[in-house]
């Protein structure tokens, strides 16, 4: 599409637009790597889900590297050919080298050109890195994770490794944990905020077990999460990176995962989010794993892409 036609898209757009999408992990249900006829499957079937008027047009990546190859991540083309916009992933936990994902983004921003770059919402460095390294983290067996410092050390080395393409050094740039790393009383994630553009916040009161998160309550504790974030972001917009109930899986606390719970959520949060003006990427909408002991987000269960429940507002 040409630079022209989007800048008249723009400007016919309402001052409330926002974007509307799901995270997208890099692997099927049946553990196979995603390739770009997936993920054009995906984000064609994420416009067309009954009753959601077609918004949900923008997709979350947790990676800019196609598998191990090195190369691009396969959803960069689907997304130019779906027109789906793209909150780009920077993988940083246990990868203390990340040229590779800054070359990935370069080399699709250089074969692909305004194509691609126009449809960039923004680029998150790390994505759950501090929560990794928390006593909560650790006791959980979240794996290898990076501290506030470290985070903000790699969201300057983005920021430098993008500064000469002018398309892509102007978009913002920013970092995704739970909301209990930005809600922390000693304000440790402040290095994180003070580097970033936009917070990128993760909250699933159906985790929550130390708190009464019933599907009665989950209302009242997102927004409780949300206002805690907001409360030391520095004034920073907060994007809804992940959230979501789900359908199937074990217990947690006093919540229990359900189809008509993960349709109550959607109906109480879910809608008010959408309708708020934020950012916002649902999780999710297709499983990556058919593991039964995992709790199942996905809002489809398989390439019928029939929804689970009502998404209708």
């Amino acid at each position: 599409m040409r630079t022209s036609v989007l800048a008249g898209l723009a400007a016919a757009l309402p001052s409330t637009f926002a974007y509307h999408g799901f995270n997208y992990g890099a692997t099927n249900l049946d553990g196979s790597v995603r390739v770009q006829s997936d993920y054009e499957a995906q984000f064609n079937a994420a416009k067309s889900l009954a009753g959601t008027n077609g918004q949900f047009t923008s997709a979350r990546l947790y990676t800019s590297v196609q598998g191990t190859t090195g190369g691009p991540n396969s959803a960069f083309a689907a997304a130019v050919n779906t027109q789906t916009s793209l909150l780009l992933g920077i993988w940083i936990s246990g990868n203390p080298n990340i040229q590779t994902e800054i070359d990935a983004i370069l080399s699709a921003a250089s074969s692909q050109g305004s194509a691609f770059t126009d449809l960039v919402a923004g680029i998150s460095v790390g994505s759950e890195d501090a929560y990794r390294v928390t006593d909560l983290g650790i006791a959980s067996g979240a794996g290898p994770g990076v501290d506030p410092q470290g985070i903000a050390n790699y969201i300057s080395q983005v920021r430098s490794g993008l500064s000469g393409n002018s398309a892509l050094a102007g978009k913002p740039i920013g970092h995704v944990d739970t909301y209990n790393t930005y809600a922390n009383s000693s304000n440790w994630m402040a290095p994180v905020v003070e580097a970033s553009d936009f917070i990128g916040m993760n909250a699933f009161p159906y985790f929550e077990s130390t708190k009464a998160n019933g599907i009665e309550n989950a209302n009242s504790t997102y927004y409780a999460d949300l206002a805690a974030t907001e409360a030391n972001a520095q004034g920073k917009p907060i994007w809804v990176t992940e959230t979501g109930w789900p359908s199937s899986g074990p217990v947690s606390g006093a919540a229990t995962a359900s189809v008509a719970n993960a349709e109550e959520y959607y109906a109480q949060v879910g809608c008010s989010l959408l309708s708020s003006g934020r950012n916002v990427w649902w999780y999710t909408l297709q499983d990556s794993t058919a593991d039964a002991s995992v709790p199942s987000f996905g809002v489809v269960s398989d390439l019928s892409f029939t929804p689970k429940y009502d998404l209708s507002c």
